[in-house]
């Protein structure tokens, strides 16, 4: 017998039948490189699998469910590592790790894109991007794939063209039982609706197959800057300039201490801003008369909205996302940016204390707002906006007070919950998750459930019970 963790063992021989046939790597705990595959983006979490498996195929991917199977082993399935509450890994698990599938394909004549599940949002938009091409996605480059899309996809063309989801042609996914299975509009429509916003519920995803739309290589995009006491009039006037705004403009206002970055003027460095990041998925000429009255009130203090590659502004947040730093999250929607919310978004963004605090108020509305409720398992098309109000710290110096100014902005917004979107959710239990669906598609996802894993076989993750 081999102990694999604390009180787990396993017979040698059957470790030695996976690994023969293992295209990847078995990687265990007194093996060289462990510590650096447990890592996840998110340091404040630090747990110690059992096995990790580093697949190279979907081959990989069956040997490894169907192996945990028989052992009785635990299993969290990793994509990208992003997860804020590190649902890609976990104590004494067996770690199925897509990491390494990292095969995009386009096809620009027909405007679509297969993409292997441990691909990265900047390693597609780097393929799509060579052609004039995007799948609507995330806003930092280091993201998977396959965790944002399952959870719904929000990003900075879900106004023009929806959701990474609302894009989704389909899916080759391996169930609990070890089986290759096709999930599209056409074939096993139930499973591709659950799987458009239920997450990791329902099997492992090895590849997506997207519509892709025409954007850049250029684009009318960055923020608009000013100090943070005067956030108050600028989200107020904010917030009269979107309730029209057209579906090729996104926004997202961030409050934060402005970072020391080249496109930040030197004299912010450290001081508190308040930004509208715009971007513009149109022709540039017009986006520049809708942007002019944003630009153009009170007393800004930089303004870098400027012609870019659309690659350059998707990068744009990764130096407020770095992976290692520690990061705390609570999220909510919210029907729209009352006076009320607009006074304690203020009070309590000047209450930042770490200059690595930031957080995102999501613009939503347009193109994902038009998708029927009932279409998708992703629920929230008709959030106003979306907070995601999120501490960093660079180590645990901080990080507890950090995570109070969360919590209490959290509660002071909660007159004003409308949901959360699943893939902003914590380690916060049933009822968020619950929530995050409303109860109508909560329950047919958990019949789903009962359907395609009824032993909860996959758990790890923003769990909807079959029970």
């Amino acid at each position: 017998m081999t102990a694999i963790s604390e009180g787990l063992t396993l017979d040698q021989s059957a470790l030695a039948e996976l690994q023969g046939g293992f295209r990847g790597e078995i990687v265990g705990r007194d093996d060289h490189g462990y510590d650096e595959h447990r890592k996840i983006w998110n340091g404040s979490i630090d747990r110690r699998p059992a096995l990790i498996a580093r697949c190279a195929g979907v081959a990989d991917v069956i040997a490894a469910v169907k192996f945990a199977r028989k052992h009785g082993l635990p299993v969290a399935v990793r994509s990208g590592g992003h997860s804020f509450p590190g649902h890609s890994i976990a104590d004494d698990a067996f770690v199925i790790d897509l990491g390494a599938m990292k095969g995009v394909r386009v096809d620009p004549s027909e405007r679509t894109a297969r993409v292997q599940a441990g691909v990265q949002l900047g390693e597609l938009d780097r393929e799509t991007q060579a052609f004039g091409l995007a799948a609507p996605s995330g806003i930092v480059t280091h993201t998977g794939v396959a965790g944002l899309t399952l959870g719904g996809g929000i990003g900075w063309i879900m106004r023009k063209h929806g959701l990474s989801i609302d894009q989704l042609r389909r899916v080759d996914l391996v169930t609990a039982d070890g089986e290759l299975v096709k999930a599209s509009a056409d074939e096993n429509a139930d499973l591709f609706w659950g799987l458009r916003g239920g997450g990791g519920n329902f099997g492992i995803v090895t590849e997506f197959e997207f519509n892709l739309v025409r954007l850049g290589p250029t684009v009318l995009c960055g923020p608009i800057f000013w100090p943070m006491e005067d956030s108050g009039e600028v989200l107020r006037f904010y917030r009269d300039w979107v309730a029209g705004a057209p579906d090729e403009l996104m926004t997202i206002v961030v409050h934060r201490k402005a970072p020391p970055l080249p496109f930040v003027p030197e004299e912010l460095h450290g001081k508190p801003v308040v930004m509208v990041v715009c971007l513009w998925a149109g022709d540039p000429d017009e986006g520049e008369q809708v942007i002019r009255p944003m630009r153009e009130f009170g007393d800004s203090v930089a303004d870098v909205c400027v012609s870019k590659p659309f690659l350059t502004h998707q990068a744009m947040f990764d130096p407020a996302f770095v992976p290692g730093r520690w990061y705390y999250f609570k999220s909510c929607d919210v029907d729209g940016l009352t006076d009320e919310v607009i006074d304690i978004t203020v009070e309590h963004s000047l209450r930042i204390e770490s200059p690595l605090t930031s957080f995102p108020i999501w613009q939503m509305g347009g193109a994902v707002a038009r998708v029927g409720e009932d279409e998708t398992a992703f629920g929230g098309r008709k959030a106003a906006f979306t907070y995601n109000i999120g501490a960093s710290t660079a180590t645990a110096d901080g990080f507890h007070e950090e995570r109070e100014w969360v919590r209490t902005f959290w509660s002071a917004l909660e007159p004003w919950h409308r949901g959360v979107y699943v893939n902003f959710l914590g380690e916060e239990g049933e009822e968020r998750v619950r929530a995050a669906y409303g109860e109508e598609k909560y329950s047919r996802l958990k019949a789903l459930k009962r359907k395609y894993d009824p032993d909860n076989f996959f758990r790890i993750n923003q769990n909807i019970s079959p029970a």
